[in-house]
């Protein structure tokens, strides 16, 4: 009988390591900045999760808005963010800035296109 209280405690242990640091909600998303960010609270982006793109906002907490990649953000940033989703967006966890070459198919061409159109309005204005 001590053996069955062992396994079930062996269970329940196994259980609840397997959900601590995980949760549910949180989603690998992709994200590829569309806009210039005016307000850095709301960026606008082409995300793609679960290889889907779709244009949406990245909503940034107080800590994400002092990360010093958010402080630099730009148009045609490639982006890897840990967040979870918001009504009007996914609201940022974490964020790693990323090549373009690391990005799902899905936002390779968009990243693309978004530099190339970069390098032709943007650039000749910086002189």
């Amino acid at each position: 009988m001590k053996w069955c209280w062992g396994i079930a405690v062996l269970f329940l242990f196994i259980e609840v390591t397997a959900t601590v640091g995980r949760s549910e909600d949180e989603l690998l998303i992709y994200a590829v900045v569309s806009e210039v960010p005016k307000d850095k609270s709301r960026v606008a982006v082409k995300a793609s999760v679960n290889d889907v793109a779709t244009d949406t906002k990245l909503l940034a907490s107080e800590s994400i808005l002092s990360n010093l990649i958010w402080k630099k953000l730009e148009i045609c940033h490639a982006m890897r963010v840990e967040g979870v989703k918001a009504p009007d967006g996914y609201r940022v966890l974490t964020v790693k800035i990323v090549d373009a070459s690391m990005l799902p198919m899905s936002l390779q061409s968009f990243a693309g296109d978004c530099l190339i159109k970069k390098a032709i309005e943007v650039a000749p204005l910086v002189d």
